[in-house]
């Protein structure tokens, strides 16, 4: 028994050392398709064809349409709480079969994104950094029969190369030649910075359950302003460039601290800034939306 488990353990770190994903790795799916048609369990149905025994786990197939930011946000968000090795493939494609590039990233932590170069891995390259980037050779790695499909690279080249490198049938270095980590297509925000006496930054999304409003500033920046829980907050929010809404709000470590209906700011689950309607949705409530477009800024009144 003991000679089968150092057996183990010496085939886990040849894998590792080979440049494979581990063979048990998860793959998890993002995509902005939805779940009204058959597309995400064809890309399911490629995934478990490369191997049955895949840990195959879905992000969310709710990004809006076309929306490449929130896709990129969506993945900075949940990215990090998955093992290292984790293969994360990403389908936000407005550009399907046209000369986008579709790429491997391997972060330094080793994970690996697979997806069109299209601005989808703005924040992950960012956060996490670029080990490498592999562009995807479609001679090799495309699903045998698909060469005349030029609208559903999800299930013909992103599914089946993030399988073949979740299960350990490729290494990455398979995957295809290898890119510059400069050629990663990032989209332009604001990022979170002090300007003054205050702080600018941006809405990269919403809460879309609860109308939340989700900032880019982190809790290191606001209390480098001094901003304590029990402060009180100006709030300004810009659509490109011009003020939509203003509001001044208390801040709290949890909604309950204020009346219901009642504006508040709070830190989200990742520690940025964010306001809220305790029991109600600012964002319906005050027309506030998400994405580059959308800035703000905090003070104090």
């Amino acid at each position: 028994m003991k000679l089968f488990q150092h057996a183990r353990l010496w085939l886990a770190a040849g894998l590792l050392l080979a440049g494979l994903a581990r063979a048990d790795a998860p793959l998890v799916l993002m995509t902005d398709f939805g779940l009204k048609d058959g597309a995400v369990s064809a890309m399911r149905g490629v995934a478990y064809s490369v191997d049955p025994k895949l840990t195959l786990s879905d992000l969310t197939h709710e990004i809006p349409d076309y929306d490449i930011w929130s896709g990129a946000y969506r993945l900075y968000q949940t990215a990090n709480y998955w093992p290292k090795g984790t293969v994360f493939v990403s389908v936000v494609d407005p550009g399907v079969g046209t000369e986008r590039q579709s790429v491997v990233l391997k972060t330094r932590d080793g994970r690996y994104f697979v997806n069109p170069n299209n601005g989808l891995l703005t924040l992950i390259a960012e956060r996490d950094g670029v080990a490498e980037l592999r562009r995807i050779d479609e001679k090799t790695n495309r699903l045998q029969g698909s060469a005349d499909s030029y609208t559903f690279h999800g299930r013909d080249v992103y599914a089946y190369t993030g399988a073949r490198l979740a299960a350990g049938k490729i290494r990455f270095e398979e995957v295809g030649p290898p890119l510059p980590a400069a050629a990663v297509v990032k989209l332009p925000y604001q990022r979170a910075e002090i300007a003054g006496e205050r702080i600018k930054g941006m809405i990269p999304v919403l809460d879309p359950q609860y109308g939340n409003v989700w900032t880019n500033i982190p809790k290191a920046l606001f209390e480098a302003q001094g901003f304590r829980p029990g402060d009180t907050v100006k709030v300004r929010i810009f659509k490109q460039g011009k003020p939509v809404d203003e509001v001044v709000a208390p801040y709290r470590r949890t909604f309950g601290e204020v009346a219901n209906g009642q504006p508040l700011v709070y830190l989200n689950s990742l520690l940025d800034v964010s306001l809220a309607l305790n029991m109600d949705s600012y964002a319906a409530k005050r027309g506030i939306g998400s994405g580059p477009d959308w800035s703000v800024e905090l003070s104090r009144p």
